[in-house]
């Protein structure tokens, strides 16, 4: 075995593994027993003990010493039965302090200054030249050094770590694990208090169970750039070069939904870095900030696939780097940390006063960290994160205690210049918060401050504030409370909060100096906001973007859904403030650039209370639909809406706003705003349709804008659907109530113009109420009702709440059974008025009352019979007109005899039953004829009415003619035919008809 060997493994020339190990089985006995005076003692007053003989060089077990015994450490030596001397001292001090030592020989210490003290360990004593560290290499006199040898694990105070709180025990400790690293050993020091001072970049490369171990930090020695400990990877970062033709098909498909690059197959096992730094991107508004470069990373496993979504598009990268990731997890277990909360003054700088970790597969649990007892935090400098995670994949933080740390203090000459926190990190992929407690108070800023983090999972933790201020792209938190300082993000993917509670009064605040942008799927399961104020406003999720070219594209979600949220306002006084489900800004596109917001194509709220005051909430405001970008096509036309966008809300605990006018857009519990002359930028503009099922009491308006609104189980208030034109889409109420509450400015209470219809079906209508006031007297203020009168839009079961009911029957103008049968069933088509269906003739409705139905049926309580409208008079029902036959059996015949109008008529005459007038009439004979082969007149009441008509012709039988003359009648006339003169050609069986075809007149 050459030299370097010995020393790595801490063996001395000539000793076996067997050897070693026997003999550290007596000197751990011995250790552990801790009892090495006691041992001298005894030693000193015996010369044998147990068949061994010390002192001057008799043979013990077959080998010879010298006369060694006056040295500092003697006599503890004892022979074992391989021959090797193995020496016990009090501390590394006595062991230094033996001059007698040679090359070859093993050494224990009782401890490092003192027996006892936790620092004893074994040693070979050999004569190399390795660099000293006071615990993995100890000088000696004469020129040797004693080597360590540890076990499996090292202690701190085996590296001479004092732990008087004078001492900076930093210095030992960084070694120790300098030399476990180099060794591949763990840290198992479970127990002590150690003070870190000036110290830091304590590298850990290895597992580390510190325990109960407390750990005193003085951050008056934090720096800039150097953390106190750094765990690190064993692998180093290494640049992928990709030939032209690779580079381009990767870059290709270098993309959102990718999942697979072939290119990056041999860089498996590694977290890849693409950055092209000649492309800005989310610039900060606020703030003096050119953007961040393009950026992308992921992990890569077998045969390319990836972990970890991709969120841009590339043209070039000037940058691609991995970092192989190690094929073990690091587990940091245990540990107290008391820091002083002091500051070095660093001029405003970001401090690092804790752990750094640059190792994938890390996990660190089991840990406390908070201020030195009777400490207060005074610092004027912001602080890194006492945990900061840097270009790392899978890392975990389980079962930890910190703080954030105080920002905003009373006054402003001790605040922190700016945000300060107790975790922080950038580019991190799948990273786990699991039971990490760090609350605070007001003063307190967030405990997290990150950027690019990816896969970010949050479960049954307690913290004032989950952070990121650019891209963070999926978020799931379950089970946990965030403070103060809430959540606030920007980013995308997949935004999964489940009961999870907030303090505060803005759930979710998407950051407006990064443009509050999700884009990616957001819902909130089971959530409760508890308000810490009850003025302040109150939101479930806060995007209002800044209109600012962001550099990138900025919105609102690709899809949202909220269900079984909590607005609590049990614990606070004056809960009067409004609260809101989601707010957005009034704009959808981007003054400068014309960048157009994008826009969830579904959105769905439900079960949506409050508790602790009885004052609801207000669903969402869009006060500029036309310039959305919903990322498929919708549209609008003169049959229906082809909608790109669902949203749902029900089961909602609406506010009833206050008092204001009808068309008043100050308060509102939903706005859709749109001129109805305003052209929508293309398809891809937002055409939603909308249900909102169970929303307590509704005041919303639609305007003009383009949507399909169902609306069912809901108070309706004021409504106004037209703004420069009417609604662009269709509005239907379903179970709804309609009961107007206004200031009032006598204007209509409802505006509800919809160019594909409105329907109401089984829906109540209720009295107005203005100033405070039920005014039944003022209904037809509701645009499609005046009682007894009008009924616009469609109706299917509509009724009339019991007070108005009775209103119009003490009035003494009770509903009409016209009225309810409009309210029961009407169509848009029909006409909009009430027509009476029964009275007197000059209370005939007029046509347009019914819109010219023929057929309309009245009942004339003056005639005692119902008349019937023909599209032009009023006629009896049951005959318009009539014929009058008359006939004459044999012609010739003298002139004067009378037709019959049947056999043994007794006057041969028809009575007319209503007045009218001969409109046709028609003569024919049996046989041909000459020209006027007989002609007859007409009689009315016995005198001649039209006279000498004649019969018909050859070319012409029968004859069919009008009359010339006037020919009306009244009702009871009677008309009768007599022939005037005859053809003598005549045969005298020649067999005649005349037909008269009258007509009544209107009733």
């Amino acid at each position: 075995m050459n030299e370097q060997n010995r020393h790595d493994n801490h063996a001395p020339a000539g000793v076996t593994r067997r050897q070693l190990l026997s003999a550290f089985g007596i000197a751990g006995a011995a250790l552990a027993a801790q009892s090495v005076l006691s041992f001298q003692s005894i030693a000193a007053q015996s010369s044998s003990v147990t068949g061994s003989v010390y002192g001057t060089g008799a043979s013990v077990a077959g080998a010879t010493y010298g006369p060694n015994g006056g040295g500092p450490g003697y006599p503890p030596g004892q022979a074992l039965s391989g021959g090797v001397l193995h020496l016990l001292y009090e501390s590394v001090a006595a062991m230094q302090a033996d001059t007698s030592l040679t090359d070859g020989l093993l050494a224990s210490t009782a401890g490092y200054y003192e027996p006892g003290d936790g620092g004893g360990a074994n040693y070979t004593i050999g004569a190399s030249a390795l660099p000293e560290d006071g615990g993995g290499v100890i000088a000696l006199a004469n020129g040797l050094q004693a080597l360590l040898l540890p076990g499996d694990s090292i202690r701190y105070k085996q590296f001479g770590a004092v732990c008087d709180g004078t001492n900076d025990d930093g210095v030992q400790i960084k070694k120790a694990h300098a030399y476990a690293n180099e060794k591949g050993l763990s840290i198992v020091n479970r127990s002590g208090e150690y003070w870190i001072k000036a110290t830091n970049e304590i590298a850990i490369k290895t597992n580390v169970d510190w325990g109960h171990t407390k750990f005193h930090i003085d951050e008056s020695f934090n720096t800039r750039t150097n953390p106190r400990f750094r765990v690190t990877s064993r692998t180093s970062e290494t640049a992928i070069v990709l030939d032209a033709a690779a580079k381009a098909s990767m870059l290709s498909k270098l993309k959102p939904g990718t999942t697979l690059i072939s290119e990056l197959a041999p860089y498996k096992n590694c977290l890849v870095f693409v950055v092209d730094r000649n492309d800005k991107i989310g610039v900060r508004y606020g703030y003096d900030h050119n953007g961040w470069d393009r950026e992308e990373f992921f992990y890569v496993e077998e045969h390319g696939r990836l972990i970890g979504d991709i969120a841009w598009t590339f043209k070039d990268y000037t940058s691609l780097v991995a970092y192989p990731c190690d094929d073990n997890y690091l587990i940091i277990d245990g540990g107290t940390f008391y820091l002083s909360g002091t500051s070095p003054g660093a001029g405003g700088a970001y401090l690092h006063n804790g752990i750094l970790v640059r190792r994938s597969r890390t996990v660190i649990r089991n840990q406390w960290v908070g201020l030195e007892p009777g400490a207060s935090d005074v610092s004027l400098d912001p602080r890194q994160g006492f945990y900061f995670f840097s270009n790392v994949f899978d890392v975990t933080l389980d079962n930890v205690r910190l703080i954030p740390w105080e920002q905003d203090r009373v006054g402003t000459d001790r605040d922190v210049p700016a945000g300060t926190y107790g975790i922080g990190g950038s580019r991190v992929l799948n990273a786990t918060f699991r039971n990490v407690t760090a609350e605070g108070s007001d003063v307190h800023w967030g405990v997290f401050g990150t950027n690019l983090f990816k896969n970010f999972r949050i479960e049954g933790c307690r913290l004032n504030r989950v952070d990121v201020h650019f891209h963070c792209w999926n978020l799931y938190v379950k089970d946990s409370e965030i403070g103060y300082k809430g959540f606030t993000l920007t980013g995308g993917g997949d935004l999964f909060i489940e009961n999870t509670r907030r303090f505060g009064t803005r759930f979710i605040d998407f950051r407006n100096d990064y443009g509050a942008k999700w884009d990616g799927n957001i819902r909130l399961t089971g959530c409760r906001l508890v308000l810490t104020s009850g003025t302040a406003e109150a939101v479930a999720l806060y995007s209002v973007p800044a209109n600012f070219d962001y550099k990138y594209p900025i919105g609102y979600g690709r899809s949202i859904k909220i269900d079984d949220f909590i607005f609590d306002y049990t614990g606070v006084p004056n809960p009067t403030g409004i609260c809101r489900i989601m707010k957005i800004a009034s704009f959808s596109k981007i003054t400068a650039t014309n960048a157009r917001l994008f826009f969830p194509s579904s959105i769905e709220f439900s079960n949506v209370i409050v508790v602790g005051r009885e004052k609801g909430v207000r669903i969402l405001e869009i006060a500029n639909p036309l310039s959305y970008d919903l990322g498929k096509p919708g549209g609008y036309d003169a049959d229906r809406v082809t909608p790109n966008c669902y949203m749902r809300f029900a089961h909602i605990q609406g506010e009833k706003v206050p008092p204001q006018t009808s068309q008043s857009t100050t308060h509102v519990n939903f706005l859709l705003n749109a001129l109805g002359t305003a052209s929508y930028d293309d398809a891809n503009a937002l055409y939603p349709k909308i249900n909102i099922v169970d929303c307590g009491d509704f005041f919303g308006h639609f305007k003009g804008a383009v949507a399909d609104v169902h609306m069912s189980d809901c108070t309706v208030n004021c409504i106004d659907a037209y703004e420069g034109g009417p609604m662009r889409g269709k509005l239907v109420f379903a179970s709804c109530r309609l009961r107007a509450d206004a200031v009032d400015d006598g204007k209509q209470l409802y505006s509800l113009s919809a160019t594909h219809g409105v329907s109401f079906i089984d829906c109540t209508i209720h009295a107005p109420v203005l100033g405070g006031v039920e005014r039944p007297d003022l209904l037809a203020r509701y645009d499609f009702i005046q009682m007894n009168n009008t009924l616009r839009y469609n109706h299917l079961g509509t009724k009339l709440a019991k007070s108005l009911v009775d209103y119009f029957a003490n009035a003494g103008t009770p509903v009409e059974p016209e009225f309810y049968a409009m309210l029961k069933s009407h169509h848009e088509s029909e006409s909009v008025s009430m027509a009476k269906r029964k009275g007197t003739t000059a209370e005939r409705p007029a046509p347009a009352k019914f819109n010219s139905e023929k057929g309309y049926a009245y009942f004339d309580t003056d005639l005692g019979e119902p008349v019937v409208w023909d599209g032009a008079r009023w006629v009896s029902p049951a005959k318009a007109g009539d014929t009058l036959h008359f006939y004459a059996p044999g012609l010739p015949s003298s002139a004067g005899t009378v037709m019959k109008r049947a056999e043994n008529h007794p006057s041969q005459e028809y009575v007319l039953p209503q007045a009218g007038s001969l409109v046709r009439y028609a003569v024919h004979v049996n046989a041909p004829g000459t020209s006027a082969a007989f002609t007859f007149d007409l009689l009315k009441n016995g005198s001649v009415w039209v006279s000498g008509i004649a019969g018909p012709s050859s070319s012409a039988n029968p004859k069919l003619a009008a009359p010339t003359d006037n020919a009306a009648f009244q009702a009871g006339d009677r008309l009768s035919v007599r022939i005037a003169a005859v053809d003598s050609s005549l045969a005298a069986s020649t067999y005649a008809t005349v037909d008269l075809y009258v007509s009544y007149v209107n009733y």
